[in-house]
């Protein structure tokens, strides 16, 4: 069984975790100092696997995904010395080292760029998408994520360049086969370097049309123009495929390494479409993010929709991945909180995560129960909620320090941190939360080492199991008969029950192995489970 099954993956926003020289932004020896954290000991965290968002060097434009150099570190968060000092930490302790690759554009301060732009017979005068204009316009009306149009015009080139996102941040042309060639070296740097792998960002925008064709609209009520076109030509082109081919040839002339794909969807989110990034033969990502679970309302019929349909459309060889929160969404926690069962719902929302049948990603703070607080205007430091402020808050929210004491700055750095700490750290913060049996960080910690303690929750088989109920969710996790399990969870504050009687479970002897309410280790008749508020109980079938 490969790795990356089994593995807890933990994303860090690295501006974010900690801050190890006293300049307000977080580090890599931030987060070397504090990987004992994460895995190591046996009061750690116990996660497998750490996911970076970008630490190139970059004019931080948009927090680092608008790269300018790939292959080196950005003097903000430390040398090539210090990361390779945290691979080598990292592996000490169990714990692989996953990067962002950003791939689809550079910055506009990027070298290749600056060459690109400055003429149309330079080297790399086709690097990037360049075209003319149409009477005086932009070629075509494809928009920007961020807003715009995707096309900014350059006056040295007298044509205009595409930009999927920020106007600083140009598309690269996949199409010439000297950037790939080119990204593909940049690759093998860090593969030779130590990294266990790379999560692909926006994979599905590599390719565009090859005629510039007008993406259709349609009706969507949405504060961004981007969402009411139907992206069928600036996006999920065929030829991304191909490219991903060989990708994935190359990772895997490397021992152990992983590919994970963001497959950008809009709202509600979709099972077929990162489904396809796999390959149809499972040679292209190992792995793939579906993003229906941030659209999903606190209902269990909701998740449990999405997880059937995610389920059906995977092949037998692909593997399914989980999220609830990342860096461009607003916490889980904050979207389902609902006043005083804030904490009951975080506790029954992990336990989903970490007992389905797939590779389940967790977002820094997401195991203290940090939330996504609106910032004052003056300090966003995200360009789409300075743009859309105060309907948007941004993606700042999501950003916030990591809490790591009830003291100065939360104990994330001895001077005033680049966004400002949760207004709850006094009791939402680690070292608070470790000494604390009922605590979230520590039903986390408690979760996690039974999901390593069990191979029917790692890398056993998925069985729903249809309720009417808008209140319980319950599914089987089992490796044939050798290993059954019973997840139940209760979605309300309403005191419910599980009904045997007429379900695909023969009666036997059950004994409850982890509960957010009931006596762990002790028998329980399963004819009838009686489920408190908020209850989530995993049972072993004898």
């Amino acid at each position: 069984m490969s790795w990356w099954k089994e593995a807890v993956f933990y994303h860090i926003y690295p501006k974010s975790f900690y801050d190890s020289n006293g300049d307000g932004i977080g580090d890599i020896g931030g987060i070397i100092q504090k990987l004992d954290y994460l895995n190591g000991t046996p009061d750690s965290l116990g996660i497998d696997a750490i996911w970076l968002s970008p630490v190139y060097p970059s004019p931080m434009v948009d927090g680092g995904y608008d790269v300018a150099n790939y292959i080196d570190i950005d003097p903000m968060f430390g040398t090539l010395d210090t990361f390779s000092l945290l691979i080598k930490e990292a592996h000490k302790r169990d714990i692989k080292i996953i990067m962002d690759l950003v791939i689809n554009h550079t910055s506009d301060k990027h070298p290749w760029f600056i060459e690109s732009s400055s003429s149309r017979d330079n080297p790399k005068s086709d690097w990037y998408i360049w075209k003319n204009p149409e009477d005086q316009k932009p070629p075509n009306k494809w928009l920007s994520a961020f807003g715009g149009s995707a096309w900014k015009f350059n006056e040295d080139r007298n044509q205009y360049y595409l930009h999927s996102f920020a106007k600083e941040m140009p598309d690269l042309n996949w199409r010439n086969p000297e950037v790939k060639e080119e990204i593909f070296k940049s690759i093998r740097f860090w593969l030779d370097l130590g990294v266990d792998g790379f999560r692909l960002d926006v994979v599905n925008y590599y390719v565009k049309d090859i005629e510039f064709r007008n993406n259709p609209s349609y009706f969507y009520k949405s504060l961004r123009a981007y969402d009411c076109q139907v992206h069928i030509y600036d996006r999920n082109r065929p030829e991304t495929h191909e490219i991903l081919k060989d990708f994935r040839k190359l990772l895997d002339s490397y021992t152990d390494r992983v590919s994970i794909g963001e497959v950008f969807q809009p709202p509600p989110g979709s099972s077929k479409l990162p489904a396809a990034f796999y390959g149809e033969k499972s040679d292209e990502l190992h792995l793939n993010f579906n993003f229906a679970f941030t659209y999903c309302k606190w209902n269990p019929i909701q998740f449990m929709e999405a997880i059937v349909a995610w389920e059906k459309s995977l092949k037998s060889s692909d593997w399914p991945t989980y999220f609830l929160s990342n860096h461009d969404f607003k916490r889980h926690i904050s979207r389902y909180g609902n006043g005083n069962n804030a904490i009951p719902r975080a506790k029954i929302a992990a336990l989903m995560l970490l007992t389905l049948k797939g590779t389940p990603f967790l977002y820094y703070g997401e195991e203290l129960g940090m939330l996504s607080e609106r910032i004052p205007y003056k300090k966003i430091q995200d360009p789409a909620g300075k743009k859309y402020w105060p309907i948007f808050p941004g993606r700042d929210i999501s950003r916030l320090p990591m809490c790591w004491e009830n003291g100065l700055n939360a104990g994330f750095s001895t001077v005033e941190p680049w966004l400002p700490i949760n207004q709850e750290y006094h009791k939402t913060n680690v070292k608070t939360e470790a000494k604390s049996r009922k605590s979230l960080l520590t039903f986390y910690k408690k979760l996690i080492a039974i999901r390593k303690k069990y191979d029917s929750l790692r890398i056993g088989s998925f069985e729903p199991i249809d309720l009417d109920s808008e209140r319980i969710m319950a599914y089987l996790r089992k490796i044939d008969k050798k290993e059954q399990m019973l997840i139940l969870l209760n979605f309300s504050d309403k005191k419910d029950k599980f009904i045997l009687e007429n379900r695909p479970i023969p009666l036997r002897n059950a004994q409850v192995i982890f509960s957010t309410h009931k006596r762990e280790d002790s028998g329980i008749n399963i004819a009838i489970i009686h489920l408190e508020p908020y209850e989530g109980t995993i049972v072993k079938l004898e």
